[in-house]
Parts: C-alpha cells; sequence; structure tokens
C-alpha cells in the first residue's frame, strides 16, 4: 500500500501523483512525434526517389503510380497530425507540479520551437537564444533528453 505524503495539504495531489496525467500526456506525445518523424521521412525519401526518375519510367514501376505513394504518404502524416493535436493541447493546458512535468512541457516547447535549433547558438537572435537556453536548462535540470540540441546544434 502506498502510504500518503504527510507534508500534502488536504486536496493536494501525492507528489508521485501531481504530474501523472502530464507524465502520460508526454509520453504519448513522443510516440506520435516519433511516428510522425518516421512518416515524414518516408515521404522525403519516396519524393526524392520520385525526382530522380522521369515521368515515364514512375509509370513503368512495377505499376506504382507515384502520386498515389505521395497522396497516401500526405494522408497517414495528417492522420498523425490529427492524433496529436489534441495530446499537445492537452500538454498546453496542463500545469506542471514536478520538474518530470515541467520536462515535460519543455521538451513539447522544443518540438514547437524546433526551428531555434537550426543554427548554432551564436548564430541565433538573442530572443531566440534566450528561449533556446531556457528550454535547454529545464530539460537538463529534468534529465529530459533533448534530441534536438543533439541533432541540429552544433555547441
Amino acid at each position: 500500500m502506498i502510504e500518503p505524503d504527510s507534508t500534502a495539504k488536504v486536496g493536494e495531489p501525492r507528489t508521485s501523483d501531481a504530474d501523472s496525467i502530464l507524465l502520460e500526456l508526454g509520453a504519448q506525445f513522443e510516440t506520435l512525434a516519433a511516428e510522425l518523424s518516421a512518416a515524414q521521412h518516408a515521404a522525403s525519401e519516396s519524393i526524392s526517389y520520385s525526382d530522380q526518375w522521369s515521368c515515364a519510367k514512375i509509370h513503368m514501376r512495377a505499376g506504382v503510380d507515384a502520386r498515389a505513394e505521395r497522396d497516401a504518404g500526405t494522408r497517414q502524416i495528417e492522420a498523425i497530425l490529427a492524433r496529436l493535436d489534441p495530446i499537445e493541447r492537452a500538454i498546453m493546458q496542463t500545469q506542471a507540479c514536478t520538474i518530470s512535468g515541467l520536462g515535460v512541457k519543455a521538451r513539447h516547447a522544443a518540438y514547437v520551437m524546433s526551428q531555434y535549433w537550426e543554427a548554432p547558438i551564436d548564430q541565433i537572435d538573442w530572443e531566440t537564444r534566450a528561449v533556446r537556453l531556457l528550454i535547454e536548462a529545464v530539460c537538463d535540470v529534468a534529465r529530459t533528453p533533448l534530441p534536438l540540441r543533439n541533432e541540429r546544434s552544433n555547441d
């Protein structure tokens, strides 16, 4: 049996439960963001591959229509985005009560503002640098990995 937190006031959640909803939303967000990234990568590969061939060769490929492939990829991406939207909105609307919950919110902010990691830190404007450094600091304190830092920046 879990013992109640003796420091919690009546009506306040126990520390271990404080951000359980936010942490679950974060897990759902991470799953769908990975699925979206994979779908976008597959769609970009399909388009790159199609661009390398002439129209005649595309239609000769085992009866595969490149336009149908792109449309299917676009539909898949749109479906993932539709599932992701309510989760993102819930993350934004849910108050963080612990550093772990704050980490979920910081990772989501990094995802939304991903363009802030497109250039090295010394090549971005002051406001962008301030937001980026704040998000990175929160993720560091929350021990929440921030993949954008590793993929896009040359810090």
